[in-house]
């Protein structure tokens, strides 16, 4: 564990751009398997109990392209622009993640995984549930990222984030899946 915990400080974004994105295909072959994503039998579905690999390659893909390397540079940016751990820095930098960070990487998300697919409507998904997702992001991540801030020193903190992205980019996952969602 040693060795691992020196790596990882020794090449931190490396270290943290490889853990998000198998963060990001851990989410979806999770939302795949446990929440019972069925997908059309096929050449994509054939294989592991009707896995869609390519569904999870296009989430991994967003997850290294964009959420991997935006999380490590904002969270450094924010350090260096709110530094420390006292409850008002902490309050500032839960504050602007949630009105900068939030709606980029949902709207990355969505867009991204349409662009991957082809949709000729790239803003459909996003348009759907954007807000839902919004939403539910806020009461999730106001919460971790306090605890992040907080707590966690600033070279782990991209790790951190995507060890509990876990969680929320399954609920992503599922939620986009879920045809004719409608809009709270």
């Amino acid at each position: 564990m040693n060795r691992a915990w020196a790596l990882f400080k020794a090449q931190p974004y490396i270290s943290n751009v490889l853990g998000y994105t198998a963060l990001f295909a851990s989410a979806d072959l999770i939302q795949q398997s446990v929440l019972g994503r069925n997908p059309a039998p096929g050449p994509e579905s054939e294989g592991s109990a009707g896995i869609d690999w390519h569904q999870t390659a296009r989430v991994a893909t967003v997850g290294l392209c964009f959420h991997a390397n935006f999380n490590y540079h904002w969270l450094r940016g924010l350090e260096r622009m709110l530094p420390g751990g006292g409850v008002k820095a902490v309050t500032r930098k839960v504050v602007l993640d949630q009105l900068i960070a939030a709606p980029v990487t949902i709207s990355a998300f969505y867009i991204g995984l349409s662009f991957l697919e082809n949709r000729d409507d790239l803003l459909e998904d996003w348009r759907q549930k954007f807000w839902t997702s919004y939403k539910a992001g806020v009461v999730y991540w106001s919460t971790m990222q306090a605890v992040n801030f907080a707590f966690v020193p600033p070279v782990a903190r991209t790790a951190f984030v995507g060890g509990i992205a876990l969680t929320f980019t399954i609920f992503l996952c599922h939620l986009r899946h879920q045809r004719g969602h409608k809009p709270d």
